[in-house]
């Protein structure tokens, strides 16, 4: 059985290092990015922003002012025991949240949408969000906190089977022309794509396509990491760059999740997760060991499974 306390302990250690520590993936690509862009304002834009990541993890502040709005993803073996069960692990969560939001410090992004209501740590009605997944075999918990942008850089269509690629393709278009021009989005950013589902698993499957998988990730349908390749060369053709000037690094990677929908339909999401790139993840046993990484590994062959039934792998069986 895992232990409530390290689960809140490991919690609060991950909201810290999601603030202040850029995810190497995402660092990687922003470097890529600033050794091509010849765009004046947009070159400088990176560079500035290379710096101000090694300030930040230096003096163990949070990367930028706005530290979004913190999320949970909770992945977790089949024979998982947490103490004191699911309600016990959301209030963790909880309380793991609001003592971070004072103690990095994280700004407190969290209000009433009617009445403004701040209660000052980043919890309130529904907030922060948590979302499940499971696999297969195993006694362990993920933790997984992105610290996502709170405003835009989000769109969504009902697009129809007739529309084809094209049609994903001007969709995408779109919503980046619209976040750059209306400073929507804080780019360079890794853009996320959900395409079927329903509405609202559409706009799930997009967003944890953003904020789930690592850049150079490429989706295991070879079809759609081939489109994911070409989005990402077609958003760096627009014209812009970095923070919406004139360049050509608006798109560190492209990613694509699917999900079976309506036989009329074609469901469409597009998110934006901005330039701070906020994640981190630790996997915690049992006998207390807890360990860091920041690649979510999230969408695993259980997790974009077809079939009714799931058979594990004949050599993980064995």
């Amino acid at each position: 059985m895992i232990s409530i306390d390290l689960i809140q302990k490991t919690a609060e250690i991950l909201m810290d290092k999601a603030a202040i520590e850029i995810p190497d993936d995402y660092l990687t690509g922003l470097k890529a990015a600033s050794a091509v862009e010849d765009g004046d304002l947009s070159s400088f834009v990176l560079k500035a922003m290379l710096e101000n990541y090694e300030v930040a993890k230096q003096d163990r502040r949070a990367m930028c002012g706005d530290t979004g709005t913190p999320r949970w993803y909770i992945k977790m073996g089949n024979e998982t025991q947490v103490e004191g069960g699911p309600i016990a692990l959301e209030a963790a969560l909880r309380r793991a949240t609001a003592n971070a939001t004072n103690g990095v410090p994280l700004r407190p992004n969290r209000v009433h949408p009617l009445w403004r209501t701040d209660h000052d740590n980043n919890v309130g009605i529904g907030a922060p969000e948590i979302e499940y997944g499971y696999e297969p075999g195993g006694e362990w918990i993920d933790l997984i906190t992105v610290h996502k942008g709170g405003l835009f850089g989000t769109d969504y269509r009902m697009l129809f089977p007739s529309d084809g690629i094209q049609g994903i393709k001007r969709f995408y278009l779109d919503s980046l022309i619209s976040f750059g021009k209306r400073g929507l989005a804080c780019q360079p950013a890794i853009i996320g794509i959900g395409l079927g589902g329903c509405k609202d698993t559409c706009m799930v499957l997009g967003k944890r396509a953003a904020c789930l998988r690592t850049v150079g990730d490429r989706n295991s349908d070879p079809r759609i990491a081939e489109l994911e390749l070409e989005l990402k060369e077609l958003g760096n053709s627009i014209g812009m760059g970095a923070m919406g000037f004139v360049g050509k690094s608006m798109v560190i990677d492209a990613h694509i999740e699917v999900g079976y929908c309506h036989t009329g339909g074609m469901q469409m999401s597009v998110h934006a997760f901005c330039l701070s790139s906020r994640r981190a993840v630790a996997r915690v046993f049992p006998d207390g060991r807890v360990e860091y990484r920041t690649d979510p590994d999230w969408f695993t062959d259980y997790q974009r499974r077809e079939t009714v039934e799931w058979e594990l792998p004949a050599v993980a069986a064995e």
